[in-house]
């Protein structure tokens, strides 16, 4: 499936640039008809750096912001944000005035939890979540209860991509969206048109990455 695949480049910077593979795809949460491949994004330096140059721009002198919470992978990202947005001068209320960056554990139920040790990098701090993919949003969502049960608040959502705009009324800001994606869908496994067509499925993918079929 890896000869299907085609780069979308960010028009801010040339160095990011989503890797897209269409076929049939299966997520946790629903079918999907593209996978975009953040491999190198979120682990190669200067990819990782570029991106988080341009997230930062959307948030830099306008939002308060004390932790970056990551998800899918995504700390290199998060660590680069979190130095380009304390560049830009914005406003940190932690004791040491830098920005926490870490990540949430999963349970055995797909619940976020925060140890006793980190939570103190959530409760009473103010929070941007950050993802290299947003589909559905049901994962954000548990990362928003998450956040919201150890007393934090979530100021911003980031993501490489997204395929919503928003969750929970708070705007989900992204380099990439739908509509650079021609012909991306994400449905229901009930009602995947794919399945019906008897199409088969390409691989099984996450956050982290696929495994093929």
């Amino acid at each position: 499936m890896e000869d299907r695949m085609y780069k979308v480049f960010s028009p801010n910077d040339s160095k990011v640039a989503m890797k897209v593979i269409p076929g049939h795809f299966v997520t946790t949460h629903s079918h999907i008809t593209h996978y975009v491949d953040m491999t190198t994004l979120r682990a190669r330096q200067n990819e990782a750096e570029a991106a988080a140059r341009i997230l930062a721009s959307k948030y830099a002198n306008n939002t308060p912001v004390d932790s970056i919470i990551c998800l899918n992978g995504c700390e290199v990202i998060g660590a680069y944000l979190a130095q380009e947005l304390t560049k830009s001068g914005i406003m940190c209320l932690n004791a040491h005035h830098t920005i926490y960056v870490t990540s949430p554990e999963q349970d055995i139920n797909g619940q976020m939890i925060f140890r006793d040790n980190s939570k103190i990098m959530v409760e009473g701090k103010n929070v941007l979540i950050l993802s290299t993919s947003i589909t559905t949003g049901v994962t954000l969502d548990k990362a928003i209860d998450s956040v919201e049960y150890y007393g934090g608040r979530v100021r911003g959502i980031a993501s490489i991509f997204s395929f919503i705009s928003k969750a929970r009324g708070i705007e989900v800001n992204s380099i990439f969206d739908a509509k650079d994606l021609k012909g991306y869908a994400s449905y229901d496994a009930k009602v995947c048109p794919m399945c019906k067509a008897k199409q088969k499925i390409d691989a099984i993918v996450n956050g982290y990455g696929y495994s093929k079929m």
